[in-house]
């Protein structure tokens, strides 16, 4: 099976402090996050995560979009 990188690791892809853009503040505020699940893929696991500790994001629909993207650049 193919070595595939962490949904954290991905995300840290698209930190840019200087952008308005949500999935970069979601990366930024992720990066301060202590307790993130840093080697984590699976969906369901990050999303309960994320529900429950990451007042920081504003709306699931963004770590749907960031994961989605996760997911694009995983398949090659």
């Amino acid at each position: 099976m193919a070595y595939r990188e962490s949904f954290y690791r991905y995300l840290m892809t698209q930190r840019d402090s200087d952008s308005n853009d949500e999935i970069a503040q979601f990366a930024n505020n992720a990066q301060n996050d202590q307790t993130f699940p840093k080697q984590e893929q699976d969906y369901e696991k990050l999303s309960d995560y994320l529900e429950l500790n990451a007042g920081y994001l504003s709306s699931m629909s963004i770590f749907d979009q960031a994961y989605e993207m996760y997911q694009e650049k995983m398949a090659y």
